[in-house]
């Protein structure tokens, strides 16, 4: 489909990482006009049943009370001002007291947002803005060191595993004694198993048991204590843990629970942590799950890659293969397209030393020097991530996973399928 360097037949200057990037957002699209139509076809029929029975059981209330359409309508307006304020029909506890802002501002920074409060006043909202800003950066970073640790702990547990799997294998029984086979021992323990990892297959498997273990324990409580059908609780699970919130459920609201007895207080503390376990759950699997389809896109970028056609090469000549490449290269730079970071940013000096003396430097050197610093950054952000820094090869077969922040820079080099060395 696409060139591996800055060239492609036909296709201008597009990449790897670009053919991966526009797969993934036409796969995209194609699920959303997907979801779409089921969505349409089984929650239409609903949607004009209940505008039927809504209609009917309006008119007959206006021509009961005799009251006019206006009059009625305005009254519905007031009410749907104080819906928004958390004024509800039944009874449920107050929204602005310290256990109900705590709730909210939970909500906000773990960016669930039900809805079923929202500040009214200006300086609320403002707040709110500021507020959120610093709150959702640092949950997503307390999800990332989650995830770190997560992944260490089962690779872990799974490499104990593993050990004991060849330990097993080494030591094989002959003539009534047990000796180690060829290549075990101290020594071929230590190379055969220095750098295994993971499966992701693996980690996600027992992810999604987690996942499943806490929903179904906090879909029990849910049912027992807020009357939920089990069905209905597990879709309340999987929208707070995903951090979907619709806010047509929620937890916690009645006012049934204000009695200040110890099993509410008991179930405040039970859904808190139920809410805190489930996303972080849910946060790492959803990460684990984006490398299975990470990993589907470069299985179809290799099933659909053709050979380079460009003038001056062969037929079915093999483009030479590079790693990660950026679409704008200044000249300067394409004479020397296999040097690595640290080589870019010392060949780099001559253009800084022109920014220091003050002379004007053209286009292609700031160019330049942004894509390095870039590139450099990035470099620091996915050690950082991974607690320490990796020493680069360039030897290393490049597939698809090198590099990158956040949550793929943690899980990057950790497991089997996102290993440079693999």
């Amino acid at each position: 489909m696409a060139c591996r360097s800055g060239c492609c037949c036909g296709f201008g200057p597009f990449n790897e990482d670009n053919a991966r990037f526009l797969m993934l957002a036409v796969f995209i699209i194609l699920y959303l006009l997907c979801g779409a139509a089921v969505f349409s076809a089984l929650e239409q029929p609903m949607e004009a049943e209940a505008k039927d029975r809504w209609a009917q059981r309006f008119e007959q209330f206006s021509q009961k009370n005799n009251l006019s359409k206006r009059e009625l309508d305005n009254f519905l307006r007031n009410y749907e001002e104080a819906n928004l304020a958390g004024i509800r029909v039944d009874t449920i506890r107050p929204r602005w007291d310290f256990t109900g802002a705590f709730y909210f501002v939970g909500t906000v920074v773990s960016t669930i947002g039900f809805g079923m409060t929202t500040p009214a006043t200006i300086s609320g909202k403002i707040f709110l803005i500021f507020y959120g800003l610093i709150g959702c950066a640092s949950t997503i970073l307390f999800f990332n060191l989650f995830l770190e640790r997560v992944i260490t702990v089962i690779a872990f547990v799974l490499k104990s595993c593993h050990e004991r799997r060849h330990l097993r294998k080494a030591v094989l029984p002959q003539n009534g004694r047990r000796r180690l086979s060829e290549g075990s021992g101290r020594g071929g323990r230590g190379e055969g198993l220095a750098g295994w990892k993971p499966s992701v297959y693996c980690v996600m498997l027992i992810l999604g048991a987690a996942a499943i273990l806490v929903s179904c324990c906090a879909s029990a409580m849910y049912s027992a204590v807020e009357g939920w059908g089990y069905l209905d609780s597990l879709y309340y699970c999987f929208v707070a843990f995903s951090t979907i919130g619709f806010g047509d459920m929620v937890s916690s609201q009645m006012f049934a629970y204000d009695e200040g007895n110890e099993s509410q207080m008991a179930y405040r503390v039970g859904n808190f942590l139920f809410i805190l376990t489930g996303v972080c759950c849910i946060y790492s699997l959803f990460n684990v799950i984006s490398i299975v389809i990470k990993q589907v896109l470069n299985w179809l970028l290799r099933r659909l890659e053709v050979p380079c056609r460009c003038p001056g090469r062969g037929r079915h000549q093999p483009h030479p293969r590079h790693p990660r490449k950026n679409v704008v290269v200044p000249g300067h730079l394409r004479a020397r397209r296999d040097l690595s970071i640290e080589t870019d940013a010392v060949n780099d000096s001559e253009a800084d030393g022109r920014r220091m003396s003050g002379e004007m430097i053209s286009m292609k050197d700031f160019l330049a020097a942004n894509k390095v610093n870039l590139a450099i950054m990035q470099k620091q952000l996915s050690e950082m991530a991974n607690g320490h820094p990796r020493q680069s090869s360039s030897s290393s077969r490049h597939n698809g996973f090198s590099g990158g922040v956040g949550a793929l820079g943690i899980m990057n080099n950790r497991l089997a399928e996102t290993s440079v060395d693999r």
